[in-house]
C-alpha cells in the first residue's frame, strides 16, 4: 500500500479481508488515504510478508513502511511465493 501523504514510502502488510477494506479501514485512522498498489493471494501470506521485511530491513522507514518503489516490493513478493520448499532430513 502506499499513504497519500508519502510518495516514495510503501506499507507492506498481509490481511485475511479484502486488501481495499484494509486500506479503507486503515485511512479512517489517520490523515490521508491509503491505496492498494499491488495484492497477491498466496498460502502463508505473513510469512511471505516476513521475509520479504527482512530482505527491506536496510530501506525500513518506520514501523511497517519501507522507502523503496512498489514495483521493487512486488517483484519480491512474487519471488518469495514462488520458493519451493526445501525439507531437511
Amino acid at each position: 500500500m502506499k499513504h497519500s501523504l508519502f510518495s516514495d514510502v510503501i506499507r507492506i502488510g498481509c490481511t485475511p479481508q479484502s486488501p481495499e477494506e484494509y486500506a479503507k479501514t486503515l485511512s479512517k485512522t489517520t490523515p490521508g488515504e491509503y491505496k492498494v498498489v499491488f495484492q497477491l493471494y498466496c498460502e502463508n501470506p505473513c510469512q511471505i510478508k516476513k521475509q520479504v521485511r527482512e530482505y527491506l530491513r536496510a530501506k525500513k522507514y518506520v514501523n511497517e513502511f519501507y522507502q523503496v518503489p512498489p514495483e521493487k516490493a512486488e517483484k519480491l513478493l512474487k519471488a518469495e511465493t514462488l520458493k519451493i520448499p526445501i525439507l531437511h532430513k
